[in-house]
């Protein structure tokens, strides 16, 4: 997989010119993040929530706390730029999750608090991995695999759906997966091959990255 876009000198030129008071830099940073970060927060929002709430409201939230805290970013850089953005959105997320679910957080299947964020929640996983199979002689048919999807995704350790999530769906590097979930890349890896192993009976066209 190749570097992601912060790594690039296009990014770090728009950081400069963004940290010297340039809107236009910061809005085309914002900008190429985005839907990145939507699909983030859809992959890991609740599914009480889907259709009450739109991703697209905790991202807003989430590059106005940017806008406000890059200046203490520039001068010491806790994380990569997209992963510093992406922290930002999990801790939105977690306040979002607390604000409309108050109580019923405990009950609130599988999605659980953790050090990285929420967990990706095994229904938006298999709705992800079944892509476009939506034709009507196929509705039986992705009922089926949905199923199936989900049960072998709540048999995975949560690590291991959560390293096929940063990897498969968030697009992100071994190195980036690594940092996220504070463990080694040699770790990272071997639980993403693992994860795709033993979804291979129920899906064997998932698409893998080495």
């Amino acid at each position: 997989m190749e570097s992601s876009l912060e790594e690039s000198d296009d990014v770090g030129t728009l950081l400069r010119h963004a940290g010297e008071g340039d809107q236009l830099a910061l809005t085309a940073l914002f900008t190429r993040h985005r839907e990145r970060l939507r699909r983030m927060v859809l992959l890991r929002l609740n599914r009480r929530l889907v259709g009450r709430l739109d991703p697209s409201d905790v991202v807003q939230e989430t590059l106005l706390q940017a806008a406000r805290d890059l200046p203490a970013y520039l001068r010491e850089p806790p994380l990569p730029f997209f992963l510093w953005l992406r922290h930002i959105a999990t801790q939105k997320l977690v306040d979002t999750h607390r604000r409309h679910l108050g109580a019923q957080m405990r009950d609130a299947g599988r999605e659980i608090s953790l050090d990285y964020g929420t967990d990706a929640n095994s229904a938006s996983l298999a709705i992800q991995l079944l892509g476009n199979l939506t034709g009507p002689s196929q509705a039986a048919l992705r009922a089926e695999l949905q199923a199936n999807l989900q049960e072998a995704l709540d048999k995975l350790e949560p690590l291991d759906r959560e390293v096929l999530a940063l990897r498969h769906f968030e697009q992100l590097s071994n190195v980036e997966s690594a940092r996220v979930l504070e463990i080694t890349e040699w770790a990272a890896s071997k639980r993403y091959l693992r994860a795709l192993e033993r979804l291979a009976g129920v899906l064997p066209a998932v698409d893998g990255h080495e």
